[in-house]
């Protein structure tokens, strides 16, 4: 007798397991536990005619021991690699092994549900179609092809499992997080199984049999979690049963269109633009702001994106989708990355705090080009109160704040004991001033410019999912001011200017 006739009894195997526990965990934990113990004891049976006997009986001792342990999870999955199993078996043995508990764990809640009231609560066909308000013919066929199901193979299970995706998930918009034990919204979703249902349902909808196959867990884990992330509104149910990410994960395919088209888009104006750019911080030396013992050159990448943030809000045409109000009554929307370091995606970041109604009239923004990185923490809305008090008076009562902006890096403490802002300030009418030294220079490139984004744009967001339209507009709103990112990269590259010495610029504007 060969080992695989173990096989045809799976289904008997499971529905003994059903009623002899309580709990759905529980029987597909003792399933699991009695089909590895007969494959790792199959060598040993010497009479093969006894071979019904000798299964049950390992099945009856083997819920014996089961239901002593009874409040103990064993934990015969797990997500990034295959657990090791007790005792080293035979490579077919193994492989088999794999497979039929595969085969138990990957059904989803449409035909697990009626197998578990067939077996474990001895439902007829006609009391399950009641229970569940619909056709008995239904039930009919999902009894059948859950059953069916429990015997296919799940070799794909087994190969993605072994290759999990790992994303990084951020939000932008707006929202009151990362202080007074705050998180953020995308900390609810990073797990990494959450992480590789968000992957697998970027591009086509998935339900949660297929998610299971790809992912490598059992199929009550995938729907706990999309449960999860539909009220954390990452996923959206497509149509009855699939699922699909609701918001853009950037990939590889986004930085080569980027490699391959930007450079040459934007190339024919970059000298230009790059001159305009100059006699913008030319005339913006004149201003009268706090410099923050900033030097010009430092300075001048910090003018470029004040200018280009201005000049989009006056000629950028394109849509920009307002973002919905999410669960939580703020105004964000998730993104994520799945990009290598092989190619690079041209792009300015931008983060900001305002006041939220303190004290204070300044807010305060980050820039960053896309190969650098942001600060650790932003500045909160009372570290900028602070740091006006010290422009404004040169000292400030809130001792505690100033502390913690210290020690976070946004205050310095020099040797006399006295507190230097190190990030410059615009007041309202420098700041009103410098917008329209930035117009007044940039505005003659501009119908050239709008033009050469639009092209690029054009193809860009063909690289988007069509349900992700609004996200799309609003990415393809940002290349406006992404495009100066690459103008600085060229003048860089001609040598009319140094890297910056930062990897990112600071400001604070007065409201």
């Amino acid at each position: 007798m060969d080992i695989s006739a173990i096989e045809q009894y799976i289904d008997r195997i499971y529905g003994f397991a059903v009623k002899h526990t309580f709990t759905r965990d529980e029987a597909d934990e003792l399933s699991q536990e009695i089909l590895f113990t007969a494959v790792k004891n199959f060598p040993k049976l010497c009479d093969h005619s006894r071979f019904e006997p000798w299964l049950w009986g390992i099945a009856k001792n083997t819920a014996k021991m089961f239901s002593r342990r009874a409040g103990k999870m064993r934990a015969l999955y797990v997500y990034d690699l295959p657990e090791s199993m007790p005792e080293k078996a035979e490579e077919d043995t193994e492989e088999l092994y794999a497979a039929l508990r595969g085969k138990i764990a990957t059904l989803s809640a449409m035909y697990r549900d009626i197998i578990i009231m067939y077996y474990y609560d001895c439902l007829s066909v006609k009391e399950i179609a009641a229970k569940l308000a619909i056709p008995e013919g239904t039930v009919t066929w999902r009894l059948s092809e859950g059953r069916k199901k429990l015997k296919k193979e799940c070799t794909d299970m087994q190969e993605t499992a072994l290759r999990p995706k790992k994303l990084k998930i951020d939000i932008y918009g707006t929202g009151n997080y990362g202080f007074n034990n705050i998180p953020f919204p995308n900390e609810y979703i990073s797990d990494a199984l959450s992480q590789n249902i968000l992957y697998y349902c970027y591009e086509e909808p998935k339900n949660a049999e297929e998610l299971s196959a790809l992912c490598g867990v059992p199929a009550y884990f995938v729907e706990e979690r999309l449960e999860n992330l539909v009220k954390r509104n990452a996923v959206t149910e497509a149509v009855r049963g699939k699922y699909q990410t609701d918001f853009i994960i950037w990939s590889d395919k986004h930085g080569i269109y980027a490699e391959e088209n930007m450079k040459k888009a934007v190339l024919p104006i970059a000298g230009r633009m790059f001159d305009a750019l100059q006699a913008v911080a030319k005339e913006a030396a004149g201003l009268d702001f706090y410099r923050a013992e900033k030097s010009e050159a430092e300075l001048f990448f910090l003018y470029g994106m004040m200018a280009f943030n201005h000049i989009s809000s006056r000629f950028n045409k394109m849509p920009l989708p307002k973002i919905p109000q999410n669960y939580d009554g703020f105004w964000w929307r998730y993104i994520a990355t799945d990009e290598s370091t092989r190619h690079f995606r041209d792009f300015i970041g931008t983060q900001g705090c305002a006041n939220s109604g303190s004290r204070g009239t300044y807010s305060y923004y980050i820039y960053r080009f896309g190969k650098f990185k942001f600060r650790k923490k932003l500045m909160y809305d009372l570290y900028i109160n602070v740091c006006e008090d010290l422009l404004t008076h040169g000292k400030t009562k809130e001792a505690e704040q100033a502390a913690c902006a210290l020690r976070d890096g946004f205050l310095i403490k020099r040797e006399n004991g006295e507190l230097f802002v190190p990030i410059p300030a615009f007041p309202s009418e420098a700041h009103s001033a410098f917008c329209e030294i930035a117009e007044k220079h940039l505005s003659p490139l501009m119908p050239e410019y709008v033009a050469i984004v639009e092209k690029y744009v054009k193809g860009f967001k063909k690289l988007f999912p069509p349900h992700l339209a609004d996200d799309c507009a609003r990415t393809c709103h940002s290349t406006f001011a992404d495009m100066y990112a690459k103008i600085i990269e060229i003048g860089i590259e001609e040598g009319k200017i140094s890297s910056p010495a930062l990897p990112y610029c600071e400001v604070m504007l007065q409201k």
